[in-house]
């Protein structure tokens, strides 16, 4: 049933092919109940929650009520899966409109968690409260560490139960993206439909999100461009802070350039190229020092995609998708070395720059040091005087570095202000991440709701964000993380 409250939103991707698509309302729960509310989002977005009353908006965010003129749909879209090719789609998820928001960009609001759909391939299309949590807090973290990623607008508890690997409570989360464009709906399109809808597809997608390649003499090849540079950009981001996405898949890896996806999620403590915190990822295919090159082949899958609209001649689609595909590596290193520039405060470029990054991260892997708070320490005026920092391999770097910032166009301060606005202080930490769920799930949401505050601020220290940064905490060699479906 639609509610009385108006939102103003859109459905811009109903005018696909029907394909693309199956209008679908969300299945009600029986007893909604507001957890969460991001008012400031909803404020940027321009939708004004005219109640205050938290039962009519907990209808409304559970899907028992819909705003006017909505339409909700499931999309459609398939993807590889730990390199495996599958028909997927939302089937757990339903978009029920796309805002305008009052700087003109346009935004999905999808429930997730809102009911089986057609593409729900056996599942309940149902979320645990645990899960919808975590992405809420992790995506409102990359958010303030200025990652590009979907946002969470609100969490409700639904009443009911799920069964997982025991009975848990239901929870329904409200998503904001740019879009739900995947390189895996690429991959639908061209796999199991036909020319025409892929070009539709691929026409909407520029459109949307890159429309000032429209008149290029080859739009679908500047758009492979774009978004490869957007994935290389952004997993560069994911690395200098230490995050693991842990199911990369092609489904999981947006058009926009953004981070989607929260399940088996974390950020790195311990730090080594090989951690994997996922507890699906049997064979480390997504671990810490892989996701430069799964990104890559993922984007090979939507060069593939593409191959039709790059060229009639197939030779030379292959030879434009190809030159494209190589440019990756490049983008990469030259972001991944740009943010290290500053998390060590270099200013100006040295060919000796990649080296003296290399060096320290091998130092960090052998002594099994903190990634984040390694870096903490090294954008103080003085080193910290712990016992680690005293070994004959980092003093021989730090010598190295500190020669380094001295060839610098710029004074210390300046490095030391680059340093600190480049090295969180705080990030969602496994130990706390856990702690706050733990306590979510019992129904006391003062710990999530204390975490959250404090990582709205991840760049500077203060007295309210302290306990976070508690160095003692131990590290849990086993930490799981698990996809909640």
């Amino acid at each position: 049933m639609n509610h009385s409250q108006d939102w103003q939103l859109e459905d811009s991707y109903s005018n696909l092919p029907e394909q693309f698509f199956t209008k679908i309302n969300p299945t009600p729960v029986s007893a909604p109940k507001l957890l969460l509310l991001n008012n400031e989002l909803a404020r940027s977005l321009g939708i004004n929650l005219v109640y205050d009353d938290k039962e009519i908006l907990a209808k409304l965010f559970s899907g028992n009520a819909l705003p006017k003129n909505t339409n909700p749909i499931a999309q459609a879209y398939a993807g590889h899966q730990f390199g495996h090719f599958s028909m997927l789609g939302d089937g757990r998820a339903h978009l029920i409109g796309e805002k305008v928001s009052p700087t003109g960009k346009r935004f999905d609001i999808q429930l997730k968690g809102s009911g089986q759909t057609p593409y729900s391939r056996g599942g309940d299309g149902r979320a645990a409260l645990g899960p919808m949590l975590r992405e809420y807090l992790i995506s409102e973290a990359m958010n303030a560490l200025n990652i590009p990623t979907t946002r969470s607008l609100a969490v409700v508890s639904t009443g009911e139960s799920i069964m997982r690997s025991s009975l848990l409570d239901g929870a329904i989360l409200t998503r904001v993206a740019s879009s739900h464009l995947r390189v895996g709906t690429f991959e639908y399109a061209n796999k199991m439909l036909g020319h025409n809808e892929l070009k539709q597809l691929a026409d909407y997608a520029i459109e949307r999100h890159y429309p000032e390649l429209a008149d290029n003499e080859n739009p679908y090849l500047s758009f492979l461009n774009a978004v490869i540079e957007r994935q290389a950009k952004l997993v560069a981001s994911w690395m200098h802070i230490g995050f693991i996405h842990g199911v990369m898949n092609t489904d999981n890896m947006s058009i926009s350039g953004e981070t989607i996806d929260y399940g088996p999620c974390a950020f790195m403590d311990i730090f080594s190229m090989e951690t994997v915190f996922s507890s699906i990822d049997y064979q480390g295919r997504y671990k810490f020092g892989s996701q430069a090159h799964a990104a890559h082949w993922n984007l090979g899958r939507l060069a593939d995609s593409l191959l039709p609209l790059l060229h009639k001649d197939i030779d030379n689609a292959i030879k434009l998708a190809e030159t494209s595909i190589k440019k990756y590596s490049k983008i990469f290193n030259h972001a991944w070395i740009s943010g290290m520039r500053c998390k060590l405060g270099i200013y100006g470029e040295e060919d000796e720059d990649f080296s003296l990054v290399q060096k320290l991260l091998d130092w960090m892997q052998i002594s099994k040091v903190d990634y984040t708070r390694t870096f903490c320490d090294l954008s103080q005026a003085t080193l910290p005087k712990k016992k680690i920092y005293k070994s004959q391999v980092f003093q021989e770097w730090y010598l190295i570095w500190q020669a380094r910032l001295a060839r610098n166009s710029k004074p210390l301060k300046s490095s030391l202000c680059l340093m600190q606005d480049s090295n969180p202080v705080i990030i969602p930490s496994n130990y706390h991440v856990e702690k706050v769920l733990a306590a979510s799930e019992k129904g006391d949401l003062k710990t999530f709701l204390a975490l959250l505050e404090v990582l709205k601020h991840p760049f500077k220290a203060t007295t309210l964000n302290k306990p976070y940064r508690n160095s003692t905490i131990k590290p849990n060699p086993d930490y799981q993380t698990f996809c909640g479906t």
